[in-house]
């Protein structure tokens, strides 16, 4: 039957199977990465963990949005997006704190959890990426997995340079990267979102 509304229903379970996963993923992350990297005294690793909370908190919205009409989808996708520029300017702030007062941080704990993240990251970024071009509210989780995967590397490369260095610049330059990414993820999400809605029938 055509329009028994079957393959609606299978799309949506789908969503959610791919949905629950990313979201435990990101929160167990979170929870590492940030106490690790006040522990460890890295802007990177917090940048990153704040990130990955910021995606939980996507996913979660992206959750809420499965079954639900074009408009829930939508609105979705916009919080999804300003969540990340708020997370962006605040990840900014801590950058600029550390700058001024100082920072110690520590490159093992950095290149060691910036592994990991990339690990999990990876995972999550092959669940999703079946959903990269579907609806609106599962591209933004797209985008924000995949800018997750593109952080970890920084937070790796820049665990080394400060060994090398000795010298907390790297970890605070990479700190600034992550927010610069994160920021334009959620520029481009909400960007595509009022797209969206801009060609939706009056």
């Amino acid at each position: 039957m055509p329009d028994c509304g079957c393959n609606i229903e299978i799309r949506d379970k789908e969503q959610r199977r791919v949905l629950i996963p990313l979201l435990l993923i990101n929160g167990l992350m979170f929870v590492i990465g940030f106490t690790l990297g006040i522990i460890g005294q890295s802007t990177g690793l917090i940048a990153d963990s704040m990130d990955m909370l910021a995606d939980a908190t996507v996913y979660a919205i992206a959750m809420y949005a499965v079954g639900r009409g074009l408009h829930a989808k939508i609105r979705a996708a916009h919080v999804s997006g300003v969540l990340q520029i708020v997370l962006a300017f605040g990840v900014m702030l801590d950058v600029i704190r550390r700058f001024v007062f100082g920072s110690a941080p520590e490159s093992t704990l950095m290149i060691v959890m910036g592994l990991v993240a990339f690990a999990a990251n990876v995972v999550c970024l092959i669940l999703i990426a079946k959903h990269r071009k579907g609806e609106i509210h599962m591209r933004a989780s797209w985008v924000f997995s995949k800018n997750d995967v593109i952080a970890n590397i920084g937070v790796i490369v820049s665990g080394g340079l400060v060994a090398w260095l000795s010298s907390p610049l790297p970890d605070l330059i990479i700190g600034f990267a992550i927010s610069i990414i994160v920021m334009k993820g959620g520029i481009f999400i909400f960007r595509d979102a009022t797209a969206e809605k801009d060609h939706l029938p009056e």
